[in-house]
Protein backbone atom coordinates (compact mmCIF):
# COMPACT_ATOMS: atom_id res chain seq x y z
CA UNK A 1 0.00 0.00 0.00
CA UNK A 2 0.96 3.42 -0.51
CA UNK A 3 2.82 5.32 2.35
CA UNK A 4 2.30 9.01 2.30
CA UNK A 5 5.31 10.85 4.48
CA UNK A 6 4.47 14.80 4.49
CA UNK A 7 6.71 17.71 5.51
CA UNK A 8 7.39 21.52 5.13
CA UNK A 9 4.40 23.38 7.37
CA UNK A 10 5.42 25.68 9.69
CA UNK A 11 4.68 29.65 10.55
CA UNK A 12 5.01 32.06 8.51
CA UNK A 13 4.03 36.17 7.62
CA UNK A 14 1.92 37.26 5.28
CA UNK A 15 3.41 37.62 2.05
CA UNK A 16 6.33 34.79 2.65
CA UNK A 17 6.15 31.52 0.88
CA UNK A 18 6.77 27.50 2.14
CA UNK A 19 7.34 24.72 0.32
CA UNK A 20 5.55 21.63 1.20
CA UNK A 21 6.20 17.58 0.01
CA UNK A 22 5.00 14.59 -0.14
CA UNK A 23 7.06 11.38 -0.55
CA UNK A 24 4.73 8.03 -1.38
CA UNK A 25 6.68 5.33 -0.01
CA UNK A 26 5.22 2.67 -1.82
CA UNK A 27 4.99 3.64 -5.17
CA UNK A 28 1.08 2.44 -5.16
CA UNK A 29 -0.11 5.79 -7.82
CA UNK A 30 2.92 6.17 -9.39
CA UNK A 31 1.56 7.21 -13.02
CA UNK A 32 -1.57 8.54 -11.75
CA UNK A 33 -2.54 11.39 -9.34
CA UNK A 34 -1.27 12.99 -6.47
CA UNK A 35 -1.96 15.89 -4.94
CA UNK A 36 -3.28 18.40 -1.85
CA UNK A 37 -6.23 19.11 0.48
CA UNK A 38 -6.78 21.53 3.07
CA UNK A 39 -9.00 21.57 6.23
CA UNK A 40 -9.77 24.89 8.88
CA UNK A 41 -12.12 24.98 11.48
CA UNK A 42 -13.60 28.00 9.56
CA UNK A 43 -13.83 25.76 5.78
CA UNK A 44 -15.01 22.41 4.60
CA UNK A 45 -11.98 20.53 3.68
CA UNK A 46 -11.17 21.76 -0.19
CA UNK A 47 -9.06 20.78 -3.00
CA UNK A 48 -6.28 22.58 -3.47
CA UNK A 49 -3.91 21.32 -6.08
CA UNK A 50 -2.66 18.37 -8.19
CA UNK A 51 -0.58 16.42 -11.35
CA UNK A 52 -0.05 14.03 -12.86
CA UNK A 53 2.61 11.48 -12.50
CA UNK A 54 2.35 10.44 -16.60
CA UNK A 55 2.18 13.65 -17.81
CA UNK A 56 2.72 16.79 -15.73
CA UNK A 57 -0.93 17.47 -15.66
CA UNK A 58 -1.89 20.34 -13.47
CA UNK A 59 -5.13 21.61 -11.56
CA UNK A 60 -5.12 24.20 -9.09
CA UNK A 61 -8.02 25.57 -7.18
CA UNK A 62 -8.99 29.26 -8.21
CA UNK A 63 -7.59 30.74 -4.67
CA UNK A 64 -4.09 29.56 -4.88
CA UNK A 65 -3.52 30.37 -8.94
CA UNK A 66 -0.89 32.75 -9.79
CA UNK A 67 0.85 31.89 -6.14
CA UNK A 68 0.94 27.81 -5.83
CA UNK A 69 3.05 25.96 -7.87
CA UNK A 70 2.48 21.92 -7.59
CA UNK A 71 5.52 20.01 -8.98
CA UNK A 72 6.04 15.89 -9.24
CA UNK A 73 9.72 14.01 -9.74
CA UNK A 74 8.81 10.85 -10.65
CA UNK A 75 12.90 9.26 -9.83
CA UNK A 76 11.93 10.34 -6.39
CA UNK A 77 7.81 9.64 -5.86
CA UNK A 78 7.57 13.15 -4.84
CA UNK A 79 5.38 15.67 -5.06
CA UNK A 80 6.00 19.50 -3.86
CA UNK A 81 4.25 22.15 -3.09
CA UNK A 82 5.56 25.66 -3.74
CA UNK A 83 3.43 28.34 -1.87
CA UNK A 84 4.36 31.74 -2.52
CA UNK A 85 2.41 35.03 -1.36
CA UNK A 86 0.76 33.62 1.14
CA UNK A 87 -2.26 34.89 2.87
CA UNK A 88 -3.76 34.21 6.34
CA UNK A 89 -6.53 32.94 4.73
CA UNK A 90 -4.68 30.00 3.33
CA UNK A 91 -4.01 28.60 7.21
CA UNK A 92 -4.86 25.14 7.38
CA UNK A 93 -3.70 21.81 7.89
CA UNK A 94 -2.29 20.51 4.60
CA UNK A 95 -3.05 16.55 3.10
CA UNK A 96 -1.51 14.51 0.57
CA UNK A 97 -3.25 12.10 -1.30
CA UNK A 98 -3.45 10.11 -4.40
CA UNK A 99 -5.55 8.39 -6.53
CA UNK A 100 -6.13 7.06 -9.99
CA UNK A 101 -7.45 10.15 -11.27
CA UNK A 102 -8.30 13.74 -10.41
CA UNK A 103 -12.14 13.21 -10.34
CA UNK A 104 -11.43 10.47 -7.25
CA UNK A 105 -8.54 11.82 -5.38
CA UNK A 106 -10.06 12.57 -2.08
CA UNK A 107 -12.14 9.61 -2.03
CA UNK A 108 -9.59 6.98 -1.26
CA UNK A 109 -7.90 5.89 2.06
CA UNK A 110 -4.59 6.96 1.07
CA UNK A 111 -3.35 10.22 3.11
CA UNK A 112 -0.62 11.86 4.23
CA UNK A 113 -1.03 12.52 8.20
CA UNK A 114 -0.81 16.44 7.49
CA UNK A 115 1.17 19.72 7.83
CA UNK A 116 -0.03 22.51 9.48
CA UNK A 117 0.37 25.65 7.50
CA UNK A 118 -0.14 28.92 9.74
CA UNK A 119 0.13 32.45 8.10
CA UNK A 120 0.26 35.69 10.43
CA UNK A 121 -1.43 38.92 9.26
Amino acid sequence: QAQLVESGGGLVQAGGSLRLSCVDSGRTFSGYVMGWFRQSPAKEREFVAAVTWTNGLKKYTDSVKGRFTISRDNAKNTVTLQMNSLKPEDTAIYYCTASTSFSTLGRGDYWGQGTQVIVSS
